[in-house]
């Protein structure tokens, strides 16, 4: 299953990504890639004085470790391969303690000249250093790679001549599959609060497990690449700028696919059809037998910020008064507990949660409000999505979906 997948699409060209907001803001020129490697090594001056001042090596092996790791994880985030990233950062490590051994001299030589006031290594200059780390990488994956005229006190030409070269030799990997197959992680994007797709317990416990129908399903996908798994917790609210900044392959939980979303994204197949319903207490089933019913001013709605929820709650509720609840995990508490009267959410959803509680039932009997489908949020790459169609496809072929939708239903 693996090595067939793989051979079929890992060498079929990458399609542009649509870059958001955040990304086009960090691309830059040849100019500005020269500017900003001046900026972070310039600041080793600054880094050199606080280690002086604290008696601290130069040289300091576990943090460059944290440094190389933290490039490669960004490399990721826009498409840099793993070794040229990695080897270009090593160079500015390279060149950063060059710089800091030179004012190390100077201040041997000139012990008055030490500076007497120093920044923060913690709370100031990292802070920087990383942030000019991430445009530095934009700046690389923009394909303006030359560095030309590099001009920090302390650099020696030959290794202004070694990062020029390390810049130059930085590439990107043509599509997504190749890039998760090398890096030997798939980065699953998902919310943790939309049971039975994808549900996380407590996000602030290390120790809490996830679970659901996409959870499986993303092991799964795993596995037939031959991958780990990389869980990145998103939010709906941040869903698609989290796509677009690269920070996950795949989003994996119960994503609607619409028509906004399929601008700037691509989705796989469907692979679950429903639509929108709302959520009563079983008491109210002789009140709100109908959208009109439930759109009043004595009624109290209740959703869950930035998804298909709540543009569909905005859409259609003029009269009743609308609440937002922030934790998706426990907005039908609020329901139980008579703080609020209907939740508009999918049948699906529906369906599991009166099965948990039985104080709570489906207005408007099996009647759904909308059509709508679930499908896997992914990066406009075209290779990638016909990997992951195929996959889907052949779950969806061998029974697997509809036993993981027992399961969790």
């Amino acid at each position: 299953m693996r090595s067939g997948l793989i051979q079929q699409y890992q060498l079929l060209p990458k399609s542009l990504l649509v870059l958001s907001t955040f990304l086009l803001a960090l691309s830059a020129s040849a100019k500005d890639l020269t500017q900003l490697v001046e900026q972070r090594l310039g600041y080793m001056k600054d880094v050199a004085a606080y280690k002086w001042q604290h008696k601290l090596a130069i040289e300091n092996i576990e943090r460059e470790a944290v440094v190389l790791n933290a490039a490669q994880s960004q490399g990721f985030r826009f498409g840099l391969t793993k070794d040229s990233s990695v080897h270009f950062f090593a160079i500015q490590i390279s060149a950063a303690k060059e710089i800091q051994r030179h004012w190390f001299q100077q201040w041997h030589s000139h012990p008055n000249s030490v500076p007497e006031n120093t920044a923060s290594l913690e709370r100031e200059i990292r802070p920087a250093l990383l942030s000019l780390g991430e445009a530095i990488t934009a700046a690389l994956a923009s394909g303006e790679t030359t560095l030309a005229g590099l001009n920090v006190e302390g650099l020696s030409n030959a290794m202004a001549n070694q990062l020029d070269a390390a810049a130059r030799a930085v590439t990107t990997y043509p599509n997504q599959l190749v890039q998760v197959l090398d890096s030997g992680v798939l980065r699953v994007g998902t919310t943790g609060d939309y049971a039975p797709f994808s549900f996380l317990p407590d996000s602030s416990d290390n120790s809490a497990q996830w679970s659901g129908i996409d959870i499986d399903l993303a092991k799964d996908l795993a596995q037939t690449l031959g991958v780990e798994i990389q869980w990145v917790h998103t939010s709906w609210p941040t869903l698609m700028n989290d796509l677009h900044s690269g920070r996950y392959d795949i989003g994996m939980s119960g994503i609607s696919i619409n028509l906004t979303r399929q601008q700037t994204a691509f989705f796989s197949n469907a692979y679950r059809r429903g639509g929108k319903a709302p959520l009563i207490r079983c008491a109210d089933n002789s009140k709100f037998r109908s959208l009109g019913d439930i759109d009043q001013s004595d009624t109290r709605v209740i959703v869950n910020p930035g998804g298909t929820n709540q543009k569909f709650t905005d859409a259609n509720i003029h009269k009743a008064s609308i609440a937002v609840h922030d934790d998706n995990r426990s907005i039908f508490n609020e329901i139980i507990n008579d703080k609020a009267d209907v939740m508009f959410t999918d049948k699906i959803e529906i369906e599991l949660q009166t099965k948990r509680h039985h104080q709570l039932c489906a207005a408007m009997g099996e009647q759904t409000l909308t059509y709508s489908e679930k499908g896997y949020l992914l990066p406009q790459d075209i290779v990638w999505k016909m990997y992951v169609d195929t996959w889907l496809n052949t779950r969806s072929g061998d029974g697997t979906l509809e036993k993981l939708f027992n399961k969790h239903l």
